[in-house]
This record gives C-alpha cells, sequence and structure tokens, in this order.
C-alpha cells in the first residue's frame, strides 16, 4: 500500500495500522443475583419451582435465568468511517484512477479487518467510483470530462427550476441564515484543501435546496453533487478553480435574496458548467 494511503487514514481521523481487527467487547456472565433470579423459587419451603411458581400466579418460564446482554458491534460505525475516508481519498486523488485497491491491504493500513472495507467498497461500487475486480478487489473508475458534463447537467435540472422558485417565494431573512456556509466554502478555498472544499461545497448546496422541504430531492442532489466532485486532470490551478466556484455562492445568495429569478438562474447556469 503506498504513503497516500496512509496519509488519508490519518487526515481522516481513523486508526493508524494497527495489530489486528478491531475488537468486540467480550459477553458478560450472569450476575449471581440473576442466577438466584432463577431457582429462588426453590428454596421456597423446598417446593418444585414451577409448583411454586403456580401457587404464586407466575407462569413457570419466567423462572428461568434472563440472556446475558448482547455484546455491542460497531460494525456499523467502522464500515461509515472507512467509506467517508475512502470517499476524501477519491476526491483528493490519492485513490489512483486506474489503480486496483484489494480490501485487506486496505485494512491492514486502517487496522481494520478486510470486512469493512469490503463493504464500504461494494457501496462505492453502486455509486459508481470503482469498480469489482474478481480476485484482485477494486478498480478506481477513470472519470472523463464527457462524464462529468453530463452529472452537470443532471444537477442542473434538477437545482435550477427549484431555485428559481424559492427565490420568488423566501423571504430574504431565510437566505441570510445561510451566509456563513458560503463563507464556510471561501475559507476552505482559500486554503486549497480540495477535500474539505468538498464537504463545504455540498453542505452550501444542501443547505439550499432543503429550504424547498423536500428531503429526497435533497438525498439525489447530493449523491450526484458527490460523484461530480472526484477529480479530473484540467489545466486550471487547483486554488483558482476553488476560489472562482466558492465566490459564486455569495453572489447567488445576494440574487436569491432580491427575489430575481432571472439572475438566480443565470448565476446556477454558471456555476454547473463544468471546468474545461
Amino acid at each position: 500500500m503506498n504513503q497516500g494511503a496512509q496519509g488519508f487514514a490519518t487526515a481522516t481521523g481513523l486508526p493508524e495500522p494497527g495489530p489486528g481487527p478491531v475488537r468486540v467487547p467480550q459477553q458478560q456472565a450472569a450476575t449471581p443475583e440473576a442466577r438466584e433470579r432463577g431457582s429462588g423459587a426453590a428454596a421456597v419451603r423446598g417446593g418444585h419451582p414451577a409448583a411454586t411458581a403456580a401457587v404464586r400466579g407466575e407462569h413457570p418460564a419466567a423462572e428461568t435465568p434472563l440472556p446475558a446482554p448482547r455484546p455491542l458491534v460497531q460494525r456499523s460505525s467502522v464500515r461509515g468511517q472507512i467509506l467517508d475516508a475512502l470517499r476524501t481519498a477519491l476526491v483528493t486523488g490519492e485513490l489512483t484512477p486506474g489503480t486496483v485497491y484489494s480490501a485487506p491491504a486496505l485494512g491492514e493500513q486502517f487496522g481494520v479487518s478486510a470486512t469493512p472495507v469490503r463493504e464500504a467498497m461494494q457501496q462505492l461500487a453502486q455509486e459508481g467510483a470503482v469498480e469489482v475486480v474478481p480476485n484482485r478487489g477494486f478498480r478506481v473508475v477513470r472519470r472523463d470530462a464527457r462524464e462529468l458534463a453530463e452529472l452537470a447537467e443532471v444537477r442542473s435540472l434538477l437545482e435550477v427550476p427549484v431555485l428559481t422558485r424559492l427565490a420568488t417565494t423566501v423571504p430574504a431573512e431565510r437566505w441570510a441564515e445561510l451566509r456563513p456556509l458560503a463563507e464556510a466554502t471561501v475559507l476552505a478555498a482559500s486554503a486549497g484543501c480540495r477535500a474539505a472544499y468538498a464537504e463545504a461545497d455540498r453542505a452550501f448546496h444542501r443547505a439550499l435546496l432543503s429550504v424547498a422541504g423536500n428531503d429526497q430531492l435533497v438525498r439525489v442532489a447530493d449523491d450526484l453533487h458527490r460523484r461530480a466532485q472526484w477529480p479530473v486532470t484540467t489545466g486550471r490551478h487547483l486554488r483558482t478553480e476553488l476560489m472562482g466556484d466558492a465566490a459564486q455562492h455569495g453572489a447567488l445568495l445576494d440574487a436569491l435574496m432580491s427575489g430575481d429569478g432571472e439572475w438566480v438562474r443565470g448565476l446556477l447556469a454558471e456555476h454547473f458548467r463544468p471546468a474545461v
């Protein structure tokens, strides 16, 4: 595994390579008090447990000791952390397009078993980020300008009419509440960190669409947005590209607050135009 994989594991707060998989807490045995509750009826006047329970009006099954607590399995949490780390690595380009990565090798770098890594990779395969290579692992899909243009077009078809309509119906105060999110994208862009900007950018667009009150719209648009953020080689400087994109967020809020639907439409058309 290359040093880049170790880098994104550390940057995302996941454990450094460890001696083995995540351990599940051992199951606790029943306490003496719990065992006594199951057999205490037998000590009453030396009677049979079932008979004594019947006299008291209890069902005999109540005399069976309760099972010990189940262990707390955190697999879903581990899988989610691995998935977030892999998505970040896709955005930054640390997972190289065309390269095959194996779940056991990545699991060793993360200090977990191969299972949560494989589950996270399967999710990425459903999203179109990687493809399964039988008996080898997962290959990062190569992106091209045409695919990015198609994603931008679909995002535009979803978001432009919704935000144009909301511009004429939602009060300016509501849009003003989103100003800190727009400013967060500017800060992330100025740092030149693609991963940090990707998160801030998606948070801003989610907040815009959430004003419509349609959770399904927000979910679908966010998925398209994530796919559109995978890196592609361009002739533009990264920081310049991000700063230009972030500046459009502030202008878009100004247009929404003014209630000018045509201004909003024009800004979004420029915003969704893919870089070439």
